[in-house]
């Protein structure tokens, strides 16, 4: 399974919980996904923050079995799929980006998209 991720750049996003964040490791596998923001800095270092561009992709045979997997709780107490997959023990690779896309969560965000595209 794999997915995207590019650096948030403002406090607003950072904030939302409509802007899901990532943290991977160095091998650029996903730890965790969550609405919070994450990871939490407890000091003044400076951390790079990233949001989730919610674009998959999947082997057959992983979307097969995906697909049978019963919800799971970090999953239901976050409202993120991809938290199953993690649970189960699967790797995601997250790839940076840096392409800029807009997710579309709420009816705000809606309005944004459709006044790009020309009010479609």
């Amino acid at each position: 399974m794999g997915t995207l991720k590019q650096k948030i750049t403002s406090k607003e996003e950072l904030e939302s919980p409509h802007v899901v964040k990532v943290v991977a490791d160095h091998d650029d596998f996903a730890l965790y996904f969550s609405r919070s923001m994450i990871p939490y800095s407890r000091t003044d270092i400076n951390i790079t923050y990233y949001k989730h561009i919610g674009l998959y992709v999947y082997q057959r045979d992983f979307l097969l079995d995906y697909a049978k997997m019963k919800a799971t709780p970090l999953e239901q107490k976050e409202s993120l799929e991809q938290l199953r997959a993690l649970e189960n023990s699967y790797k995601i690779k997250v790839v940076e980006t840096k392409h800029q896309s807009i997710g579309v969560d709420t009816k705000e965000d809606l309005e944004k998209v459709r006044k790009i595209v020309g009010g479609v």
